[in-house]
């Protein structure tokens, strides 16, 4: 039986987590085929899984090579990956792009308040030069909700951008600024701007453009940049239908419907219980369709309370989605 997206988000505690997650995972483990082989491969019982913790998750690799879907469902959309050229892309089929929709919507709200009452900027080139970006799709919807008439995106005109950002300050309006690393830095190289009180949102990558700084690095050029106290940085991939957010130093926070676990490096199927650095396993109940559980290449630490940070990615894996930041 597929389970119910209202009963998703309506997750407060554990345990009500522990029971869509099982939920999730027997209906997954049944109808999205490469999970099903998956499963049968690893020789698991899907019937003796009883918590969360038990869950096999798939390797994020399925999703350049395989339809990662439930069976019966067509997808409304494809969500991409960025690569460069000739490079092997992922694909993310989705059947109810209402299930995003509430996902982003929802977490939204609970860390930044209604969209409506506050400007959204952009500043996303690489993304927005390309089809099938989930951020770009978010991103729409949150100008489009937004109230403010100086909302929308920039691409490369960071001259309208820096009036825009100058207009938004003198009116003392809410705003945040959505930005790929490169730009913002861009960005602050030529148009330096006190603005106290805006909300910058990196979303990771240098795409190339320049070369990478860790975390601290980064968030302190573009905290003079702009003259703001803490950088914000937005966690998410093509693989996935919910966020994660950091309002400062890099320590992420998922909504209710998202959990993270760590999974040991030189063993892919074992997760630890002790340490809390390893390899990122990302269970996002938004995936009901396609799959919900998933083997990441990043790798993290994990914070008792569930918070986590990134702190690279595998060696030899692509480069790609959001945050790429090594730590």
């Amino acid at each position: 039986m597929l389970p119910e997206a209202d009963a998703i988000f309506t997750i407060r505690d554990e345990e009500a987590f522990n029971a869509q997650a099982l939920a999730v995972f027997r209906f997954q483990a049944n109808h999205v085929a490469i999970y099903k082989r998956y499963i049968a491969y690893l020789g698991r019982n899907v019937s003796d899984v009883q918590h969360y913790t038990d869950i096999p998750f798939l390797p994020i690799e399925f999703f350049k090579t395989q339809e990662v879907i439930a069976e019966g469902q067509n997808p409304q959309i494809t969500f991409t990956s960025s690569g460069t050229t000739g490079s092997v892309t992922s694909k993310h089929l989705v059947a109810h792009p209402s299930f995003y929709e509430q996902s982003y919507n929802q977490a939204f709200q609970r860390f930044y308040g209604d969209p409506s009452e506050m400007a959204i900027l952009a500043l996303l080139p690489s993304y927005q030069e390309r089809e099938g970006s989930s951020l770009i799709y978010m991103v729409n919807d949150l100008i489009s909700q937004s109230q403010v008439p100086e909302s929308g995106y920039f691409l490369y005109d960071h001259q309208a951008l820096f009036e825009t950002l100058t207009t938004l300050k003198e009116k003392g309006i809410k705003t945040m600024l959505f930005g790929v690393t490169y730009a913002l830095l861009d960005f602050i190289d030529a148009y330096p701007i006190e603005f106290p009180d805006l909300i910058v949102m990196e979303t990771g990558g240098m795409k190339g453009r320049r070369r990478e700084l860790i975390r601290t690095e980064l968030h302190d050029l573009l905290r003079a940049g702009f003259g703001v106290s803490h950088v914000h940085s937005e966690y998410g991939m093509t693989e996935l239908l919910s966020q994660a957010y950091a309002k400062q130093n890099g320590i992420f926070q998922t909504p209710p419907w998202m959990k993270v676990l760590m999974r040991d490096t030189n063993d892919p199927l074992t997760l630890l219980q002790n340490r809390q650095t390893g390899a990122i396993n990302i269970i996002d109940l938004a995936n009901t369709l396609s799959c919900a559980f998933i083997a990441t290449q990043d790798l993290g630490k994990l914070h008792s309370d569930g918070q986590f940070e990134i702190l690279g990615r595998f060696d030899h894996s692509d480069i790609r989605g959001c945050n790429l930041l090594v730590q």
